[in-house]
């Protein structure tokens, strides 16, 4: 009886025994299952909307073309969008790109039209300014090299007419207006482009008062563009010049040739009784088809 006993008891252990191995073995490993299952992790920043992918010029936006990221506070450019629905739940429709963006990059207000508005030039213009359209060839437009997007200097030249026979007439150029932005090269706008044409118009960005210069200097003589470097702002003085300044030379004067030192050429329908020269150099004073020579006086001289 006994026996039977301490039989039954082993039995029994050794049973409970292996039902704990099984359960132990079969049982899912707690550090496997916290690794199986994914951890959320909430990104810090400000959500801002980027492309998803490559938007071409003129593309109306879908939703399919905007996802939202988070950016550090720091980071988020002026006039980005915190929502998708901002950009495509306006009012009238969905916006086009007036750019090109690149995949991840921030979708900007000046990079968008206005609500449902078509990919046009006057979408880009700028608030308070005008769009102006000049006349060009191949060379004064940039042999083709001027693009939209660049920015140019805008030079007048044109030939004025004396108020005297002996004045006659005289080439002159000026600079109209400095650093303007190109919106568009005959029919195209796309600042994405970079393959250098030859245009026969150009629509500049301007002011009004920089849109009535051009009224006048297109009417008045030759406008022409000179390209400048990109990022370039500075506004250089200027100043009219004439043929004469071509090389530093001037006209030589009419009449006999006289010998001597340095001469001044002055031409004139009666003798000048005022003349600014060096002092010691020689004043030609020319009189019709006469000329006379007239020595400078040095100082404490008269």
């Amino acid at each position: 009886m006994r026996m039977a006993t301490i039989v039954s008891l082993g039995a029994s252990a050794a049973l409970g025994l292996a039902a704990l191995i099984v359960a132990k073995t079969m049982a899912p490993h707690p550090t496997a299952a916290s690794a199986a299952t994914p951890k959320i992790q909430v990104q810090p920043g400000v959500p801002v909307v980027v492309a998803a992918g490559p938007i071409a010029y003129g593309a109306k936006l879908e939703a399919k073309d905007l996802v939202v990221a988070n950016l550090p506070a720091a980071a988020v450019p002026e006039g980005a969008y915190p929502t998708v629905a901002a950009i495509l739940g306006q009012e009238g429709g969905a916006p086009v790109a007036l750019s090109a963006m690149t995949a991840h990059e921030p979708v900007l207000a000046s990079h968008l039209s206005g609500p449902g508005v078509r990919a046009t030039i006057a979408a880009t213009i700028a608030p308070g300014m005008r769009a102006y359209t000049i006349g060009v060839n191949d060379v004064a437009g940039g042999g083709g090299h001027v693009l939209p997007g660049d920015r140019v200097d805008v030079l007048l030249a044109r030939t004025i007419t004396g108020g005297s026979e002996d004045q006659g007439k005289r080439m002159r150029s000026d600079v109209v207006i400095q650093n303007v932005r190109v919106l568009g090269m005959d029919l195209d706008a796309n600042p994405a482009d970079d393959k250098p044409f030859t245009a026969k118009t150009a629509t500049l960005e301007v002011s009004m008062e920089d849109a009535q210069k051009l009224a006048l200097s297109s009417e008045s003589g030759t406008l022409s563009l000179a390209l400048r470097r990109p990022g370039s702002a500075e506004i250089s003085p200027t100043r009219t010049m004439q043929v004469s300044d071509i090389g530093g030379g001037a006209p030589a004067p009419r009449g006999p040739a006289l010998a001597g030192g340095p001469t001044h050429a002055i031409r004139a329908r009666r003798p000048v009784a005022v003349i600014v020269a060096p002092a010691g150099s020689s004043v030609l004073v020319m009189s019709g088809d006469k000329a006379e020579r007239v020595t400078v006086p040095t100082e404490g001289r008269r």
